[in-house]
């Protein structure tokens, strides 16, 4: 079977291969067009009882259950087999919509089981996983449903250019997209392009009373910006109807935070709005929209939200933005973005270096190299020539209002390279299929049917670094790119859709190598031994879980509502450090995976040492603007500067006495899919949004 050709399958035997094609033969004679897509129980059940590899003493599974685990329609809480069936369910289910919507052929169920078998298997075993949005909302009601499709991209961009044609659009879009958990970039660009004008009493007042909705709070919102910024008529908005604290928000999971926030919201704008009429559009009031959006989305307990601002590195007032000594008015809501600058190739970067040494901020984004170039190994290709900007952790160039969905690999999970060009078949499939799904923004669909952006990933980096090495990890780039280029074309065409502009990235990860057991994409851990906390609310019906299994909790300091739990983890034999490895070697890293593997971009935090390495920026900097689109830089934190840190080093013994107190975690129905409490951090452990 083409299908199931390959490397060999530990749980599976020749016989489990004859069994499974019967089944799939016989599930796919029972479905008839326009039926959704199914895998069959057969198939899914087989897997119920094989112990799903999570990574780092149960760490792994802690999250899975924590944050992607769902309540299924019988009531019952989501075990992995469960997630992945869910997952792949919606992912066939959209190419089969799409196929059959657009009269591009005959749906073949037979070959579709096959197919999707071997996604499942990939996932399960985690070769490759989708992102933690698509773990989260594909195959749910979200997508089926609804079809918020938006809600299964990573992340987008939003120029504020044309604020003289809508002065609210970019914000509600931004709003709009966070809500949904899509982390946005947006730039400065519209800074003296409109003049702000006031509420207008030319005209009579209106009244909006917001619907318990996404829609209604961003709609409430457009109104109020509208009105400060644009001189529309004063606006009168009745909160009445959004529900009271306290109460599940079903959808997206999380707990209602009440009207508070968004009242909180309104008031602000209009406040700060008003401060600056009858003066040009600054970029400090660009920013502090956008960033009183992003609190408001947070507060609120809808999602983490994610954002990064792109400046101009030249101007004073941008560069001092998260300076609170000079802006202290903005400490309560400018940590909701990473800021960053569009550098220009040979710029003087010593004044900019300065204020990195302090925070780490700004981070550089180089837009030359990300308009001219794929891959930079070679000569320009202008591919991306109407690219304006790009994510907020900087792994996707974007174009104005563009989406882009992500999926993660793990080499250092294949034992050869031929397995995984096979698992890129499965990954680069399932994200090259959440293109096919519109959102509700029809300027975003016009950019996004044209680009078909896609994203495909590695994590473990520095683990297939200590075990494989270098010029193992070249060959797995060169001929896993050459690979998705060719996958490309083959799915592109059976869907009758553009092939992607650009279709490979390294994302900084987070939550979903976890799941894995993996270091986050190009970074290196702290130490090889350490610990990692995690934050669960205090009536969790986790909590008692994890201390019958003699995981370490304790309530989370200064918030009695957490407790934090502790997980020994070992990053695994002859892995190097951050202490091993210096700022130089980290950006030849970045490098070396740009030049090599991302024709998108690389994530990269560099973790430097202020006072031996901060004087050496500057001088990087010189080197490195020829070999990368975007780097940003976190000067290194002493061990223990802060109690219950998210990672805190910890020696061999240290590490073995608290694993052998581990017994196996059996969660049974618990999960917190309702009640997560968001880390400190956008999307990922390595992209910080820093304070």
């Amino acid at each position: 079977l083409a299908a199931f050709r390959g490397t060999p399958r530990v749980f599976a035997t020749p016989s489990m291969f004859r069994v499974w094609s019967s089944c799939a033969s016989a599930h796919a004679r029972l479905l008839s067009t326009g039926a959704a897509f199914r895998l069959s129980n057969e198939f899914v059940n087989s897997f119920r009882q094989v112990k799903a590899p999570f990574g780092f003493n149960g760490l792994g599974e802690l999250v899975f259950k924590r944050t992607y685990a769902r309540v299924k329609i019988d009531g019952e809480v989501e075990d992995w087999p469960d997630t992945i069936e869910r997952v792949v369910n919606g992912t066939y289910n959209l190419q089969k919509n799409h196929i059959e919507s657009h009269s591009l052929g005959t749906w073949d169920d037979h070959k579709a089981q096959l197919s999707a078998q071997r996604m499942y298997e990939k996932i399960f075993y985690m070769k490759f996983l989708p992102p933690g949005r698509g773990l989260w909302a594909m195959g749910t009601p979200i997508t089926e449903e609804k079809k918020l499709f938006a809600a299964l991209n990573n992340c987008a961009f939003v120029s504020t250019e044309g604020l003289r044609d809508d002065p609210s659009k970019p914000f509600t879009f931004l709003m709009d997209a966070a809500m949904l958990g899509v982390g946005v970039g947006f730039d400065t660009k519209g800074a003296g392009t409109i003049t702000v004008q006031g509420p207008s009493d030319m005209h009579s007042s209106t009244s909006y009373h917001i619907p318990d909705t996404r829609e209604g709070w961003v709609e409430a919102t457009g109104r109020v910006l509208f009105s400060c910024l644009g001189g529309g008529p004063r606006v009168s908005l009745d909160y009445s109807a959004i529900r009271p604290a306290g109460l599940p928000l079903k959808g997206f999971g999380g707990i209602s935070a009440g009207a508070g926030p968004l009242r909180e919201l309104h008031e602000t704008l209009h406040r700060r709005i008003l401060e600056d009429v009858g003066r040009p559009l600054s970029v400090t009031l660009i920013v502090d929209i956008m960033n009183l959006i992003g609190k408001c989305v947070v507060s609120g307990n809808i999602r983490r939200t994610a954002e990064i601002a792109f400046g101009d590195p030249e101007l004073e007032e941008y560069i001092h933005l998260k300076n609170y000594d000079k802006n202290p008015q903005r400490e309560d809501f400018g940590w909701t973005s990473n800021n960053s600058v569009f550098a220009r190739l040979g710029m003087d970067y010593s004044k900019v270096c300065t204020r990195v040494i302090e925070n780490g901020e700004p981070g550089f984004a180089w837009l030359d190299n990300m308009q001219r170039f794929s891959r930079m190994n070679g000569p320009p290709d202008f591919k991306d020539i109407a690219a304006r900007g790009g994510n907020p952790c900087l792994e996707q160039t974007l174009e104005p209002y563009e989406l882009c969905c992500l999926v993660e690999t793990f080499p250092s999970n294949h034992r050869t390279v031929e397995e995984f060009l096979d698992t890129l078949k499965y990954a680069f499939l399932y994200a090259k299929t959440v293109t096919l799904g519109p959102t509700h923004w029809p300027h975003a669909n016009a950019v996004m049917s044209r680009n078909r952006r896609v994203g495909c990933s590695m994590s473990g980096i520095a683990q297939f670094l200590a075990t494989k090495g270098i010029e193992e990890l070249r060959s797995y780039c060169e001929s896993g790119y050459e690979s998705i280029q060719r996958y490309d074309q083959q799915f592109s065409k059976w869907l009758s859709i553009p092939r992607s502009i650009k279709t490979t990235s390294v994302k900084p990860s987070g939550t979903v190598s976890l799941l894995a057991g993996a270091t986050p994409g190009v970074h290196y851990p702290q130490s090889r031994y350490y610990i990692r906390r995690i934050r669960l609310p205090y009536n969790s019906d986790m909590i008692p879980v994890l201390n019958r299994a003699g995981y370490r909790t304790e309530p989370e300091q200064g918030k009695p509502t957490s407790v934090v739990v502790e997980v020994p983890v070992d990053a695994g034999t002859d892995i190097r450090t951050l202490r091993d490895v210096s700022m130089w070697e980290q950006l030849s890293l970045a490098a070396f995976m740009q030049r090599h593997w991302a024709d998108n971009q690389v994530s990269c935090t560099v973790t430097f040492d202020p006072e031996k390495e901060g004087p050496q920026l500057p001088q990087a900097l010189n080197y490195f603007q020829y070999q990368l689109k975007g780097i940003s830089f976190l000067p290194a934190i002493r061990a223990g500067s802060y109690a219950q840190m998210p990672y805190q080093e910890i020696d061999e013994e240290t590490y073995r006495d608290m694993a052998s107190r581990l017994k196996p975690l059996c969660f049974g129905g618990e999960t917190d899919q309702d009640h997560s409490v968001p880390d400190l951090f956008c999307d990922t452990d390595a992209c910080v949004v820093k304070r």
